[in-house]
């Protein structure tokens, strides 16, 4: 009876109902999860594959989701290059410094609009919800960084987007939603505004702050297009841009020095482009599995709560 009602159990909740069509439609539904995730990682698996294959199984297309005839000599002249090195540190130093900017002036911005009792709060929020919709234009913006001394500096990339409208929303709702009898009590205890925040208000939003930070992180390592408008100077190219210029030019940069000593003549330049963008990748993709909890966590913000 027991081992019957194990197995019963289990059935349940795998297929749920007994219904033929119950059965039917979660076997749709596993067999449409388990292509659309094939259909998404494919991309990235065979371009791993072709970063550590020959480029002979490259050029007769033997190389699909594994190497084949391994051989490490692209990926070897990636990670060897000072110049692509150096772009890597830089792309860190963005990430890192411009996350952390971001996060001071999202919190420092987010937590006064979530108090009802500052004055002005809803103009504040719509001049804000305005900025979502209109922009100044790419040659203002081009011009402005200009007139502010910024070109071929750091500061161009991390400054102009330093606040973004959209996180605001989100990290101002989170706060909002936190009961208010904290406060009250905070207040009666003789805690300040500061202190309030720092010490009651963000270790409570543990999921919030890490989701958001993730969304500036991920932003500030994609981003090419704000290099490639406002750094001439290519010491300060960012890992993104060398990528561009890789996939661009269909070659590896001519700055690459190591290219120039390389005698194993048998590297092409799909093996090179895909050894770098792997070498693109993975650096995040390293840093998601340890916020996942909190990332899943904060999808839900916002979403309706019984």
């Amino acid at each position: 009876m027991a081992a019957t009602a194990r197995k019963q159990g289990y059935k349940r909740s795998l297929f749920g109902k007994y219904s033929g069509w119950d059965v039917s439609f979660n076997i749709m539904n596993y067999t449409l999860l388990i292509v659309f995730t094939f259909i998404c990682v494919f991309p990235f698996l065979n371009t791993l594959a072709n970063a550590f294959s020959s480029s002979h199984a490259i050029q007769t297309g033997k190389v699909v989701l594994w190497p084949v005839e391994f051989q490490f000599d692209a990926m070897k002249a990636v990670i060897t290059d000072s110049n692509i090195i150096r772009s890597l540190g830089v792309t860190i130093y963005i990430t890192v410094v411009g996350t952390a900017l971001n996060m001071l002036f999202t919190i420092t911005t987010a937590y006064p609009l979530s108090r009802k009792d500052l004055k002005g709060r809803k103009y504040f929020m719509n001049f804000m919800i305005v900025t979502m919709v209109f922009s100044g234009g790419l040659i203002p913006g081009y011009l402005l960084i200009k007139s502010l001394g910024m070109l071929n500096s750091l500061w161009a990339l991390m400054i102009p987007g330093l606040i973004s409208a959209f996180n605001v929303i989100i990290m101002k709702t989170f706060f909002q939603d936190l009961p208010d009898e904290l406060r009250e009590a905070a207040v009666m205890d003789g805690c300040g505004n500061l202190r309030y925040l720092v010490q009651i208000v963000l270790p409570l939003s543990g999921a919030v702050l890490a989701t958001i930070s993730l969304f500036y992180a991920v932003g500030h390592w994609n981003s090419y297009f704000t290099a490639v408008l406002f750094i001439d100077d290519s010491a300060l190219y960012t890992l993104q841009v060398k990528l561009r210029n890789i996939l661009l030019l269909a070659q590896m940069d001519t700055s690459l020095e190591t290219m120039q000593s390389l005698d194993n003549l048998h590297i092409i330049e799909e093996s090179l482009k895909a050894a770098t963008i792997v070498f693109a990748t993975v650096p995040i993709l390293i840093v998601y599995p340890f916020l996942q909890k909190y990332f899943v966590k904060g999808s839900f913000l916002g979403s309706v709560k019984g």
